[in-house]
């Protein structure tokens, strides 16, 4: 079996913002819009998210796989440029996305991700819900959702019992199958930000370590992040990535985004990490490469 090469990136959190209503205002709205017109404008960047866009696809990979965030305030008016974006990135056979707490930023949008991105979210037979599985050549994809509206100030997510429940379900069938299965969530699973963490991550912890995956790929936290995580029979690896739009500033990196190699070893499985990054005048070029499996 030829080599599978999944692209990783998260948070494009895709500029620019559209011009908000007054009644749009309101709330965590409003500390949010603040935020963007003081500082976030200026390193959310559409060009950085076009670069890096064309260099995933000048990698020919055979998948892409994107971890939420793809709106900032969940604006009405943010949706159908953002579909408008992931269309451009590639077909729904060839995309996968799933939501982040930005895109689910206050009650009365929170149903529009699952509306507008459909397409990118429906499993093998047509059901749109999480968790969701699509098998793509060796690879099972099992998305979830920790995308919830949360307080001002907040930017907690949660699975909640029904979703890890399935979760559960699932991994006991793909237990019986040779496949190499990757968990697609947006919130990394421990985090040291308490306005920023998975609330059930322990939940989810412990159901990783009864029953495995290969490969966990999150976002969130708009930084490069290996961790590693108890599994059956050793330990997973949880990758996080920068912001896929972003310049750096601060302690932020730049935007980058993952390429994953993955190809049967024997009785195993062979997983080879390589990061691609923002450099000088718009550049993409590879600053990593590692074995993780």
């Amino acid at each position: 079996m030829a080599p599978f090469t999944l692209a990783h990136l998260s948070d494009p959190h895709l500029a620019p913002l559209p011009r908000p209503r007054l009644i749009e205002l309101a709330g965590k709205r409003a500390l949010g819009y603040v935020n963007w017109t003081r500082n976030r404008h200026k390193y959310q960047r559409r060009e950085v998210l076009d670069a890096l866009v064309a260099d995933v696809k000048a990698q020919a990979p055979d998948h892409i796989a994107v971890t939420g965030d793809l709106v900032n305030l969940a604006l009405e008016a943010e949706f159908a440029p953002a579909r408008a974006w992931l269309d451009g990135v590639g077909p729904p056979d060839r995309v996968t996305a799933i939501p982040g707490n930005h895109d689910a930023y206050v009650r009365n949008t929170y149903h529009r991700f699952g509306e507008t991105f459909a397409p990118y979210l429906a499993d093998d037979d047509g059901r749109i819900g999480f968790p969701g599985v699509r098998r793509r050549g060796p690879l099972a994809l099992i998305s979830l959702s920790t995308a919830v509206p949360t307080l001002p100030l907040m930017a907690t997510g949660t699975l909640g019992r029904d979703q890890l429940a399935a979760l559960e379900r699932v991994l006991d069938r793909l237990a019986t199958e040779d496949v190499f299965r990757v968990l697609l969530v947006h919130h990394p699973l421990k985090s040291r930000a308490r306005q920023k963490r998975m609330t059930d991550s322990a939940e989810l912890l412990a159901l990783l370590k009864r029953h495995g995956v290969e490969l966990i790929l999150h976002g969130h936290d708009h930084i490069h992040s290996t961790m590693w995580f108890e599994g059956p029979n050793g330990n997973i690896p949880a990758i996080g990535v920068p912001s896929a739009s972003a310049l750096a500033h601060g302690h932020t990196p730049a935007a980058a985004y993952n390429l994953f190699r993955i190809e049967k070893d024997n009785a195993g499985w062979r997983c080879e990490q390589t990061v691609r990054s923002l450099g000088a005048g718009f550049q993409i070029g590879q600053i990593k490469h590692v074995r993780l499996i």
